[in-house]
C-alpha cells in the first residue's frame, strides 16, 4: 500500500527523503563520471575499433582510467575543502 510507505499516519520522513535524494545524486554523479571517462579514454586509446582490444589498447585504457580517476579525486578533494572553508567563514 503506497499510503502506508510514509510511516505513521502517512506522514513522510523528511530525513529519509533527503538521504534517498543524496543517494540518487551520488549514483547519477558516478554514472556521469563513468560515462565521461569511457568516452574520453575510448577516443584517446582506440584508433580502429574491432572485435577485441590489443595489448597496447588495454594498457592505454587502464592508464587513461587511472589518470582520469586521480584527476577527478584531486578536483573533488579541492572542491570539498573549499566548501568547508566557505562554510566556516559564514
Amino acid at each position: 500500500d503506497f499510503g502506508s510507505a510514509g510511516g505513521a499516519g502517512g506522514k513522510l520522513d523528511a530525513g529519509l527523503i533527503m538521504e534517498q535524494v543524496k543517494v540518487q545524486i551520488a549514483v547519477a554523479n558516478a554514472q556521469e563520471l563513468l560515462q565521461r571517462m569511457t568516452d574520453k579514454c575510448f577516443r584517446k586509446c582506440i584508433g580502429k575499433p574491432g572485435g577485441s582490444l590489443d595489448n597496447s589498447e588495454q594498457k592505454c585504457i587502464a592508464m587513461c582510467m587511472d589518470r582520469y580517476m586521480d584527476a577527478w579525486n584531486t578536483v573533488s578533494r579541492a572542491y570539498n575543502s573549499r566548501l568547508q572553508r566557505e562554510r566556516a567563514n559564514m
